[in-house]
């Protein structure tokens, strides 16, 4: 019988994807363009203050016990003599750039799947276990000869994507880990439950609650269990993705859109936060227009060090800044917080054009043209050349930033993003 007819319980599991992870990515590339990091703990941060987070940790900040999300007055306690870098996103995408230039040049991508990882397709003899390992390899020596002595990946290659990510996770740093089908599932059981990628502190509360506590009981518990641990068919899937089989590829519409900005020491008060907000909010809805999205509902909050605050609306469709301003206006007349320190914006519920009718009582389509207009002015002359008087003390803040499940940075106007080329890659 063919392999394609059978129950999926029987089909065969050869090895098919193989995964990349650029190890410590931004750090990495820090140490990369600056030579006198490399060998030395490092810290990226969004901003250098005290009270901001690490968003990227060198192996030799990590040695420390300092990750992403470490405060940099901890990471400081810890290490010394870390060296506190702020983030330049124009440097990681252009080294990303470059890393898929040379990945391209071992293997087609099958699909990049964020700012240091992809994923590729194994095919026909590429699937035997020798010739997959002398690709991953290969892609290994590829990095570093093509993009720099500092950039080192780890590879995962398995049955299905799912298992070529986690792979990535089980030898760290500059590892290469094969997961064979008779590896399954007892090769993962070392793994605590968040090393798996979609079990977030919040889902491993909830697989906890249902009696599994790690790795191996996951693994051993059946498809009903599964899915009422997960409280969907969702735990069925993860039954058959941890043995191997491969379910094909989820692809998942965009949700939300938003920005979020850790305020500088200036702006944490009442009035820096609002002007912050009204910031981002020109910030995003551009890239609603950009996307050719319109948003339904809309959310600001701000986290503050005493007492936070977030409210909510429901909107006709729009992708309209001035709407959008006269929205937070009327949630921000019942603002509640105490000493801020981190402001956001974010649009829920998205659609195209096609998928609404525009409301009769408002003039959506209009304000949206003009909203374009603006976007069209300061693509030709410059970001910035026309905004919303309320930013205009904070219009230079919240620059552009390129988080890890991203892969572009997104310009407002002429000269946005732009860096002067200095890649210290291969030339070293």
């Amino acid at each position: 019988m063919v392999d394609g007819l059978l129950p999926i319980e029987r089909k065969e599991r050869p090895l098919q994807f193989l995964f990349l992870d650029l190890n410590s990515y931004f750090a990495s590339v820090e140490q990369q363009e600056q030579p006198k990091l490399r060998g030395r703990p490092v810290a990226v941060v969004p901003v250098d203050v005290d009270t901001s987070f690490v968003i990227a940790a060198s192996y030799q900040a990590k040695a420390f016990g300092i990750k992403t999300g470490t405060m940099i007055r901890e990471a400081k306690e810890r290490c010394p003599e870390i060296a506190i870098v702020k983030a330049r996103p124009q440097v990681y995408l252009a080294y990303h750039k470059r890393v898929i230039d040379v990945a391209e040049s071992v293997l087609p991508i099958d699909d990049v799947c964020s700012i240091d990882e992809m994923r590729f397709r194994l095919l026909g003899t590429e699937r035997t276990p020798k010739v997959a390992e002398e690709i991953g390899r290969e892609m290994k020596r590829a990095i570093r000869a093509g993009v720099g002595s500092e950039m080192s990946c780890s590879v995962g290659i398995a049955p299905n994507a799912f298992l070529a990510k986690v792979g990535t996770e089980l030898q760290k740093p500059d590892g290469l880990v094969i997961i064979r089908a008779d590896d399954l599932p007892h090769c993962l059981h070392p793994l605590k439950l968040t090393d798996f990628p979609g079990i977030n502190k919040r889902m491993a509360a909830r697989l906890n609650a249902a009696g599994i506590f790690s790795s191996e009981q996951m693994c051993a518990a059946s498809r009903p269990d599964l899915h009422h641990a997960f409280g969907s068919i969702v735990g069925e899937r993860w039954w058959y993705l941890l043995r191997g089989f491969d379910l094909g590829i989820d692809v998942h519409d965009r949700k939300t859109l938003g920005h979020s900005h850790v305020l500088p020491p200036n702006l944490r008060n009442e009035k820096g936060a609002f002007e912050v907000l009204l910031r981002l909010l020109q910030k995003a809805s551009a890239r609603l227009r950009a996307t050719d999205l319109w948003a339904t509902a809309m959310a600001v909050s701000v986290k503050g060090y005493r007492r936070s605050w977030q409210a909510k609306v429901r909107m006709p469709a729009t992708q309209d800044t001035v709407t959008m301003n006269e929205h937070l206006a009327e949630l921000w007349a019942d603002h509640d917080f105490d000493m801020p320190r981190l402001v956001a914006v974010t649009f829920y519920e998205l659609r195209s054009e096609a998928e609404f009718t525009p409301s009769l009582f408002t003039p959506t389509k209009d304000r949206a043209k003009l909203s374009h207009a603006v976007d069209t002015v300061n693509k030709k002359f410059g970001k910035h050349k026309v905004f919303l008087a309320g930013m205009e003390k904070v219009r230079h803040t919240a620059d552009e930033k390129i988080a890890f499940n991203k892969t572009w940075l997104f310009s407002e106007g002429k000269g946005d993003n732009e860096w002067v080329d200095t890649f210290r890659g291969a030339r070293d």
